[in-house]
C-alpha cells in the first residue's frame, strides 16, 4: 500500500515541516512512528488529535524525553529503522542522547534527517525563527507582494513546507536508496533558508538575463504583467488570469471585449500599466460566477479565485478526488498518484500515546518490559 512499503522511520514531534514530511513519507506507505511528549508538554497550536492531519497516517509513542529510560526505548525503535527525522535547533538531540553519532552508533545504516530553518551551522544557526525569516533572508519573500507595497508572506507555503518539509522528505527518501547499496546511513541537514532559495532558482535565470526586476510587481509573474494577475469582479470576488502565451493571451482579448491589436507589444513593460487598467475595469463589469462560465474552460487560462470551501465542490477537484474526507475530517488526499502502488489514508492522526504499547511489542520489546516503562513515567499509553 504505497511505494514506501516496508521502510520504518522514527519521528521525534514537532510542529510545520517535521510533520509535513512525515506525513509525505506515511501517505506514500511508510511505516512512521512518531516519538511524542506527553500531552501536557506537547509542541504546536492546539488542535484536536483527530483534526490535525499533518500528523495523520502514523502511530504515536509518548516517551519522556528527560528520563534515561525514555532515550534508551527510542534507541532501540532506531535500531530497526531506516530514517530518523527531528526538528530541533542545532545540538538539542545531541543533548538528549540521541544525536547522530549515539543512534548512527546503533543502527549504522540510520539516514538521519534533520530539519532547521537557518541549518546546522552557520552564524545564525542556533538563533530562532519562523517561515517568514527563512524566507526574507533567502530573498524569496521580497519578491512577493504589491508594487508600492510591502512585501506579502505567501502563508507558509515556501518554507515550512516546499523549502522545508519536501526538501527533508526527498533527501531521507535519497539517503535511504544510497543506504541500500552502500550499506551505510549519513546525515541530511535540510534547512528552510536553501530550501526557499532553491525553489526560487529560476529567477536567477532571469536575473542573470536582466529580465527580471528587483522591485515588486514589475514582473511577468509577480502580478506586474496585465497577463498574469489577479482581476476583482462586480461582486466583489476574483479571477485568476495566466495568459502567458501568445495565442492565450489573444483568446483572453477576445472573451473580454478588448482590442486584439493589444496582443502586440505583450512583453513591453511600458504597455503592462494601461492594459491593467482596461482589464480591471472590464472584470468588474460581470461577477465571478459569470466570467467563469465564459472562460474557465476556454484557452484562456483564466480561473475563478476560489476559497478552501468553494475548492472542496468544485466539480474537476471532486473528479480527480483531490480532496477526501478520512474520519470526519476533510484533507487532500496522498499526492502524487501512481499507476500501480497507489497509496491510501490509514491511520487518522494520533492522541500521543496512543499506541504505546502496541509498536514497543510491534519492536521486541517484552510486556514486561513495557509494563515497567509505564510505571516509572518513561513512556505513556493514552
Amino acid at each position: 500500500m504505497g511505494p514506501l512499503e516496508g521502510v520504518k522511520i522514527i519521528e521525534i514531534a514537532g510542529i510545520g515541516p517535521g510533520p509535513f514530511a512525515a506525513m509525505l513519507l506515511a501517505d506514500m506507505g511508510a511505516d512512521v512512528i512518531r516519538i511524542d511528549r506527553p500531552k501536557k508538554d506537547g509542541p504546536g497550536i492546539a488542535i484536536p488529535d483527530r483534526a490535525n492531519v499533518l500528523n495523520r497516517g502514523r502511530r504515536s509513542v509518548a516517551v519522556d524525553l528527560k528520563s534515561p529510560e525514555g532515550i534508551e526505548t527510542i534507541l532501540k525503535l532506531i535500531e530497526q529503522a531506516d530514517g530518523f527525522l527531528e526538528g530541533f535547533r542545532p545540538g538539542v538531540t545531541e543533548r538528549l542522547g540521541i544525536g547522530p553519532d549515539v543512534c548512527m552508533k546503533r543502527n549504522p545504516k540510520l539516514v538521519y534527517g534533520r530539519m532547521t530553518g537557518w541549518g546546522q551551522d552557520g552564524p545564525m544557526a542556533s538563533v530562532a525563527g519562523h517561515d517568514i525569516d527563512y524566507i526574507a533572508l533567502s530573498g524569496v519573500l521580497h519578491a512577493i507582494g504589491p508594487k508600492d507595497g510591502k512585501p506579502t508572506p505567501p502563508l507558509n507555503l515556501v518554507g515550512d513546507f516546499g523549502g522545508g518539509g519536501m526538501f527533508l522528505a526527498f533527501g531521507l527518501v535519497c539517503g535511504i536508496m544510497e543506504a541500500q547499496k552502500s550499506g551505510k546511513g549519513q546525515i541530511v541537514d535540510a534547512a528552510m533558508i536553501e530550501g526557499s532559495a532553491l525553489l526560487a532558482n529560476m529567477f536567477f535565470s532571469f536575473r542573470a538575463t536582466q529580465s527580471w526586476l528587483e522591485e515588486r510587481g514589475t514582473n511577468i509573474l509577480d502580478g506586474g504583467a496585465d497577463f498574469y494577475d489577479t482581476y476583482e469582479t462586480k461582486d466583489g470576488k476574483y479571477m485568476a488570469v495566466g495568459a502567458i502565451e501568445p495565442q492565450f493571451y489573444a483568446r483572453l482579448l477576445e472573451l473580454t471585449g478588448s482590442d486584439p491589436d493589444l496582443s502586440n507589444g505583450q512583453l513591453d513593460r511600458e504597455n503592462w500599466p494601461a492594459r491593467k487598467d482596461s482589464l480591471t475595469a472590464i472584470f468588474k463589469t460581470k461577477n465571478r460566477d459569470e466570467w467563469t462560465e465564459l472562460m474557465e474552460r476556454e484557452e484562456a487560462c483564466t480561473v475563478p479565485v476560489l476559497t478552501l470551501s468553494e475548492s472542496l465542490e468544485h466539480p474537476h477537484i471532486k473528479a480527480r478526488e483531490v480532496f477526501v474526507n478520512h474520519e470526519g475530517v476533510d484533507q487532500v488526499a496522498p499526492a502524487p498518484r501512481f499507476s500501480r502502488t497507489s497509496p491510501k489514508l490509514d491511520l487518522p492522526p494520533p492522541a500521543p500515546g496512543e499506541h504505546t504499547s502496541e509498536v514497543l511489542s510491534d519492536f521486541g520489546i517484552s510486556e514486561e518490559e513495557i509494563a515497567t516503562l509505564k510505571e516509572n513515567g518513561a513512556v505513556v499509553q493514552s
